[in-house]
């Protein structure tokens, strides 16, 4: 059944079949399923995956974007994997659910997962590819009830656990992601359960070793743009200033992102035949987004980890043709990771099933932020960048880094000074060329907002739910 206006809505609590009737909600313009007809939910989502790949993904983007909608300021609230993915589980910034590196993975409370709560409430979960980093290969992800885990994350040559069968396997990893999704999905045919699944390939994540078949892909010509060719970095913090790489290099990288991402396209267009197949695709409500981006050689700097916009803006789109989401809109709001657990829970009708505070919200609502936060910490004294939080709004990006390094409990250690200051227009300057704060007179920083921006920037990073203000006259999600 088609659902696409004023559906009722209902709230699942502790996975019980009691149901609490609520109010219709039409924000947007768009219902959420009923008790009797919660949507599946699938969730895409790969690994350093940048803005502007739209040309080696034709059929995601066809799909999700231009019969979906395309979120166009999609933001990770950490450019680093396992904090992006934890948030992404979770519903919170990294200082709340405590994974701050990669090697904190660890820390995580499953308890406060999407993937737990959709399970207690009658879903059928299941997940193929990545996790988070350094997870063991002989665990099992917690509230998952069907798993294909790549425990290494690698191309070729992968080691799995398939449902508690530990095992190497030589093919292509996103093409085991494939098949074993393809698996997942036919076994709804028989188990009439709702089913929430997660696909995690490796690509385009480094070494970007592509498909055999597409290792020779021509791949569209690119001549960099602003932030690549910088030549005067003065403003910049000093390991930027020293940091070297070519655009020739994020050229290169490019490429191989690309041929890595043909693969993608290839799983998400089968998983979509096959929900066709299964008459699944209507009510299906799915999330594409990548974890994090990555720099193309953007001021010198070829990685990610950074607060400039290469390394912190994804591709993220959303489709859910029952809910009338499947009209090829773009959404200016500025959204992100956190979103993803709250967008999952109400339209699974779950909203007040919640067992700890969210800092995301659901994008089924009209709830637009006025500023995003953003974090990273450094693990190691000796690692580039410093800790860093930046406040991003549609039209400027203010930053503060620090004196911190996690100790090994995976905490903040250190005095907390801030050392350096970034402020960038984002209207005249979107590649973020021209620090506003470099030489800056002090009342030049307060006629910028600077004491105010520094002290809400404080706050938010020891906030606990909700941290981003909403917009006047846009209430916040329920």
């Amino acid at each position: 059944m088609t659902v696409r206006t004023q559906i009722s809505r209902r709230t699942f609590l502790s996975g019980s079949s009691a149901a609490v009737a609520a109010t219709a909600v039409a924000a947007m313009g768009i219902g959420r399923a009923s008790a009797a007809s919660r949507p599946n939910i699938l969730v895409i989502v790969t690994d350093d995956q940048p803005l502007y790949t739209e040309w080696a993904t034709p059929r995601i983007f066809d799909w999700l974007a231009g019969q979906g909608t395309r979120f166009a300021n999609g933001f990770a609230t950490t450019p680093l994997c396992a904090p992006a993915r934890s948030s992404l589980f979770t519903g919170q910034y990294a200082h709340n659910h405590g994974v701050r590196g990669n090697r904190q993975s660890s820390r995580l409370d499953h308890a406060r997962t999407v993937q737990r709560q959709l399970q207690e409430a009658g879903y059928r979960t299941g997940l193929c590819g990545k996790f988070l980093n350094g997870w063991q290969v002989l665990d099992h992800p917690p509230f998952f009830e069907e798993w294909s885990l790549l425990a290494k994350p690698t191309y070729d040559n992968g080691v799995w656990n398939f449902n508690g069968t530990v095992r190497p396997l030589p093919d292509y990893t996103t093409t085991v992601v494939k098949d074993r999704a393809l698996g997942f999905l036919q076994r709804s045919a028989s188990d009439r359960r709702p089913w929430f699944l997660c696909l995690a390939p490796y690509a385009p994540h480094g070494p970007h070793r592509p498909e055999p078949r597409y290792a020779r892909a021509r791949v569209p010509a690119w001549h960099g743009r602003p932030s690549v060719f910088e030549a005067d970095k003065t403003d910049k913090p000093p390991f930027i200033q020293r940091a070297t790489a070519k655009p020739a290099r994020g050229a290169a990288v490019r490429d191989a992102q690309f041929r890595t991402l043909l693969s993608v396209d290839d799983l998400a267009a089968a998983v979509r035949v096959k929900l066709a197949e299964l008459g699944q695709l209507e009510n299906t409500l799915v999330l594409f987004l990548g974890d994090n981006g990555f720099s193309w050689s953007d001021h010198g700097w070829h990685r990610k980890s950074v607060p400039y916009s290469p390394a912190i803006r994804v591709p993220f789109y959303l489709s859910w043709p029952a809910a009338g989401l499947n009209t090829g809109r773009s959404d200016d709001r500025l959204v992100a990771s956190v979103d993803i657990a709250p967008t999952i829970l109400d339209a699974a009708g779950l909203t007040g099933a919640r067992a700890h505070p969210m800092d995301g919200h659901s994008l089924l609502t009209s709830y637009r932020r006025e500023r995003l936060l953003i974090e990273w910490w450094r693990e190691r004294a000796d690692e580039r960048p410093q800790s860093w939080a930046a406040h991003r709004t549609g039209s400027r990006q203010y930053t503060e880094y620090y004196d911190t390094v996690l100790d090994r409990s995976g905490n903040p250690a250190g005095s907390g000074k801030v050392t350096f200051r970034e402020y960038y227009d984002l209207e005249r300057d979107p590649w973020q060329l021209d620090n506003l704060l470099h030489n800056a007179t002090p009342q030049a920083e307060r006629d910028l907002g600077i004491p105010a921006l520094s002290a809400q920037l404080a706050l938010d990073r020891a906030s606990a739910g909700t941290a981003a203000t909403p917009v006047a006259g846009h209430p916040p999600a329920p």
